[in-house]
Order: structure tokens, then C-alpha cells, then sequence
């Protein structure tokens, strides 16, 4: 290995804190990446990693040769792109939140594989805020408002909720036309993440959001059973306009309240605080930011 593809090593190391881990994802023999760590321990004489039977961490040289690292390279990868016109090549590892991977990222990756062929892309699904630097993964897309972290946030569109309830449920209770007829109605409980207490209904008055609590007999996770649930009649749920396009065009599912609608959900992608960002992970974080606001100007978000 040169010296760039060494320092690209330990940098994978220090961000995935395992040998192996990194050695797979730079396609790289076990032994080899032993081999090259203990060449450049030997030539700073240093000791750069600490190893132990969990984890591998940096030293105190080991981090300071790794911020140094992320600068080197990324100016290295700016200055090639700078005077060649090679597309952006490599991996991307991204994790995508599931529903809005499924109707706005997947329909139109084959969009993105065609401008960019030398990218190659890893996929997963999730909605929890992983840690990108220990889990190996670039960047993610993620629905919701967001918790401090040491991400970089870039909001990119904003979907439109409705308050939505089946025929049926509204029959039974009745149909609400200001939030006081909302005592003794019901909702489906959807529950966060982080507690695993229900979310509250969100409503816009008068420019004010009020968050209003109701009774609920089922407490569920996720989008498809979320809506189920709704079009059962378990109750009142708060959801985006594009995930249940089917159920208000098929008579499942009705809003109501429309005056006071929920306030719209910020889409954003997220990747790590560096000075700069590989030039395959920029296109396709530039890419999904581009997707997601000609759906919102068209009305499908």
C-alpha cells in the first residue's frame, strides 16, 4: 500500500474501532491491515491504536494522526477532482428511514446509477440516530425533528401530515370540528422510540402548536401497522399525505380537522462533522436533497 491508502486504512479503523470491520470494507485482507498499521507504527514510532479484546480506540498520537488524516485526504480528494473529470467512485453507506426510502429513494435510484456508475451503494433501513463514525455508515435520511448531536442536519424538505380517521371510527364517535370535540375521542398510539411513551397529536392554532393527549387500546411501532390501525378503526392518527395516498383515494381512511393541521415534517440527511465531504457522499446526499424538494414543489411530499 502507498501512504494514501494507508492513511485511508487507519482512518477506517479509528471509525469502525475494528481491524476486521475495516478490512472488509475497504476490501482489504485481515493480514494486510495488520501489516500496514505495524509499518506505520513503526515508521512515525508512535503507537497510534490500542487494542483490546472488544474494541480498538486511538491513542493520544493515534487521534491526533487521524484528524490530520481526514485533512489530508480530503484535501487529496478535492485537488483530483479539481483537475480531472472523473466521476465520483467508491462506496456509500447509507441508512435510510423506510417509508420514505420506499416511495421517493428506490423509485428513483436507477436515475442515480445512471449518472454516477462507479458508485457503489450499501443500503440499510432505520429510524433510530446511529453513530456513523462506530457503524461504518456515511450518512442517513431520517423523517422527524431532530435530537443534538454531533451530525451535521441538512433539512431538505418538509412533508405535509393530516390527521386521518376510517369512516367507520367516525360513525361510532363522530366527526370533529375543533379540537374541544376531541374529548372522548380515541387514537391509535404510535410509540417513540427513545420512551416508548406515545406521541402526543399535534395540532396548528392560531400559529401555535398544541399537543393534545388521547386515550388510546393500542400502542404500536411502525407505519404499516400504524396505518392498519387507523383504517380498523382503533382510532385518530397523525400521518404523511404521501404514505396513505392509497387509503384516501380508496375511501379507507378521511381527514378531519384540516383547519388545524399537524405541522409538517421536516425530511432531512444527516452526515458526520468533517471539513469535507467525499465527493461520493456529497452527490448523493446533494441528489437525495434534490429529489425530496421536486416532490415537495410538485405536492407528492
Amino acid at each position: 500500500m502507498d501512504r494514501l491508502e494507508v492513511m485511508r486504512l487507519f482512518v477506517r479503523i479509528v471509525e469502525r474501532a475494528n481491524f476486521s470491520d475495516a478490512a472488509r470494507d475497504l476490501q482489504v485482507p485481515r493480514a494486510s491491515v495488520t501489516r500496514a498499521i505495524q509499518r506505520l507504527e513503526g515508521q512515525l514510532g508512535v503507537r497510534l491504536l490500542e487494542r483490546t479484546t472488544r474494541a480498538v480506540r486511538p491513542t493520544q498520537d493515534g487521534a491526533l494522526y487521524y484528524n490530520r488524516c481526514i485533512q489530508v485526504l480530503a484535501d487529496v480528494d478535492e485537488v483530483e477532482n479539481a483537475f480531472r473529470e472523473a466521476q465520483p467512485g467508491g462506496p456509500v453507506r447509507a441508512d435510510l428511514q423506510g417509508t420514505l426510502a420506499r416511495f421517493f429513494v428506490i423509485p428513483a435510484l436507477p436515475d442515480f446509477i445512471g449518472r454516477y456508475p462507479d458508485i457503489s451503494l450499501h443500503l440499510s433501513e432505520g429510524d433510530r440516530m446511529v453513530d456513523l463514525i462506530s457503524e461504518g455508515i456515511d450518512c442517513v435520511l431520517r423523517a422527524g425533528d431532530l435530537p443534538n448531536s454531533s451530525l451535521v442536519g441538512r433539512q431538505v424538505a418538509a412533508s405535509e401530515q393530516l390527521t386521518l380517521a376510517s369512516p367507520g371510527y367516525l360513525e361510532r364517535h363522530g366527526v370533529p370540528e375543533s379540537l374541544d370535540d376531541l374529548a372522548g375521542h380515541r387514537m391509535v398510539g404510535y410509540a417513540a422510540s427513545s420512551t416508548g411513551q406515545p406521541y402526543a397529536l399535534d395540532f396548528v392554532e392560531d400559529g401555535i402548536v398544541r399537543e393534545i393527549e388521547l386515550a388510546y387500546d393500542i400502542l404500536v411501532r411502525g407505519a404499516e401497522i400504524y396505518t392498519a390501525s387507523a383504517v380498523a378503526g382503533l382510532g385518530l392518527i397523525q400521518i404523511p399525505r404521501y404514505r396513505v395516498d392509497r387509503e384516501l383515494r380508496a375511501g379507507e381512511l378521511v381527514p378531519v380537522l384540516t383547519k388545524h393541521p399537524p405541522p409538517r415534517m421536516p425530511v432531512s440527511v444527516l452526515y458526520p462533522q468533517r471539513r469535507h465531504l467525499p465527493a461520493r457522499v456529497r452527490v448523493f446526499a446533494d441528489w437525495m436533497a434534490d429529489i425530496f424538494q421536486r416532490a415537495q414543489t410538485s405536492g407528492r411530499l
